[in-house]
């Protein structure tokens, strides 16, 4: 082992406020999971699996959530500031040799994933703007190419486009952006109530009839369970959201562990019963089809004035989504800079709201660009290539943390430790080893990343030795 390595971190960097306190911090996670995700994806994911049996996958992803997010909940408590993993990671890993690499790693692999993430977003909801406005002479055109199974260029150029107005609203002091976060969460929840509601009082048992050999335990069903699971994962992503702003928690070793527990048991919940409550009415067969499943029920059970109506709820949680997304993955190349482990431009604050302007500018950015990319490759890719560096990485870090670090301070501890992590990490594991592409996709991401981080540090001490 190496000694520590010296401080880095660039003191004339002013820090981020600390605003957020239990209930802001919930409802940014809440707002970052539920989102756009499950309206877009239940026909993708049904038909991972062929039927409604991928339900399993829903419970083994919700499981695999809860034990990631006792990980995240003793990290987050123990470590707080912004960059989440990348605070992790260079906290608990820096003291030995290749420690600066990960945390790099973990920063590049982030700029694709983390925007990635934020595309399917954008890109999901453009078929619910198509559907509100299909009669117009400016939508017939998509609306007719989206029924050919084709995307067209028109609605990548609006995703992006409406990424980088979100991008622009974020450039708020954090306080703001908390209490707006609360109201945009609850226009979410009411979204995903409304489908609850609709869906439960006119449910059919006799839709959720299960296709033969549905639970035939094979190679096939394992593959179909992985992709289903990267699915659900997707939906799930964003338990951890208040990690990545740390430095703006109140009481972070309390507030921290109680938001992330707390969003995941709430929307495993609501993603369940929202799943059953669609497939009893729409048959999973049609379902599998369709572009704007939300939409499509509530025009079978109320008519299309409704429908439409309801959209706007829906666009309003892609808003939600979208917004606390952005916020949280724009402190993490910011965290990373200020620490002298990015790029120093990334470092940059702005003077009067205390944002970090570009590292925020970036993300927008990024993201506006995947907005062009197919929405099934987009979610894989966001979801298979973070897999190694970040969750498996940090439950190793949580590991060597509790051994070797005795001065850090551990004001949450995992419930029944170590079984939580052994769980989360065999689960990633199968997610990993079930798409072959997206493991061979991570693994140029991350090879990329190891001659960018040469390239890095060369500049970086040429540039030393220079002033």
């Amino acid at each position: 082992m190496d000694t520590p390595h010296e401080s880095n971190t660039r003191h004339d960097a002013p820090p981020l406020l600390r605003g957020l306190g239990l209930a802001e911090a919930t409802a940014l996670n809440v707002a970052n999971m539920v989102g756009i995700g499950p309206f877009i994806t239940i026909p993708i994911f049904l038909s991972k699996m062929g039927g409604p049996q991928a339900l399993v996958a829903w419970i083994a992803a919700a499981l695999l959530v809860l034990c990631d997010g006792l990980v995240w909940s003793e990290l987050g408590a123990a470590l707080p500031g912004s960059g989440g993993t990348y605070h992790f990671l260079r906290e608990i890993f820096g003291r030995y040799r290749g420690g600066r690499l990960l945390s790099f790693l973990f920063i590049w692999q982030f700029l694709v994933t983390g925007t990635l993430e934020l595309a399917s977003g954008y890109i999901g909801s453009m078929p619910y703007v198509v559907y509100i406005f299909r009669d117009t002479a400016l939508f017939q055109r998509a609306n007719r190419a989206l029924e050919a199974g084709q995307t067209p260029l028109e609605l990548g150029a609006m995703a992006a486009a409406a990424s980088l107005l979100v991008t622009l609203l974020l450039c708020r002091r954090i306080r703001v952006l908390g209490w707006f976060g609360i109201v945009l969460s609850a226009g979410t929840l009411l979204t995903v109530a409304c489908v609850i509601a609709a869906g439960t009082t006119h449910f059919d048992a006799s839709l959720l009839e299960f296709p033969a050999g549905a639970f035939t335990l094979n190679l096939g069903f394992a593959i179909g369970l992985g992709g289903a699971m990267r699915i659900a994962i997707y939906d799930y992503l964003g338990y951890y959201n208040i990690c990545h702003l740390g430095d703006e928690v109140r009481d972070p070793g309390r507030t921290i562990p109680r938001a992330v527990m707390t969003s995941v048991i709430v929307v495993a919940a609501l993603y369940l019963t929202m799943n059953i409550a669609i497939i009893g009415v729409i048959p999973w067969r049609e379902a599998m089809e369709s572009r704007n499943i939300a939409a499509d029920l509530m025009e079978r059970l109320y008519g299309r004035p409704v429908a439409v109506a309801f959209t706007w709820m829906i666009l309003w949680t892609a808003a939600a989504c979208v917004f606390a997304m952005t916020l949280g993955y724009s402190r993490i190349p910011y965290a990373a800079a200020r620490a002298g482990d990015f790029f120093a431009v990334f470092a940059r604050v702005h003077p009067r709201e205390r944002y970090p302007t570009v590292a925020l500018m970036a993300i927008g950015l990024l993201t506006a660009i995947f907005c062009c990319f197919p929405l099934q490759q987009v979610i894989d890719a966001a979801v298979t290539v973070r897999i190694g560096v970040q969750f498996i990485g940090q439950i190793v870090a949580l590991h060597l943390l509790r051994v070797s670090r005795p001065d850090v301070a551990m004001p949450f501890r995992m419930w029944l430790y170590p079984i939580p992590s052994l769980l989360a990490l065999a689960g990633w594991l199968f997610v990993l080893g079930s798409d072959r592409p997206g493991l061979i996709l991570a693994l140029g991401v991350n090879g990329a990343g190891c001659l960018a981080f040469l390239v890095w540090r060369c500049v970086t001490r040429v540039r030393g030795q220079a002033s």
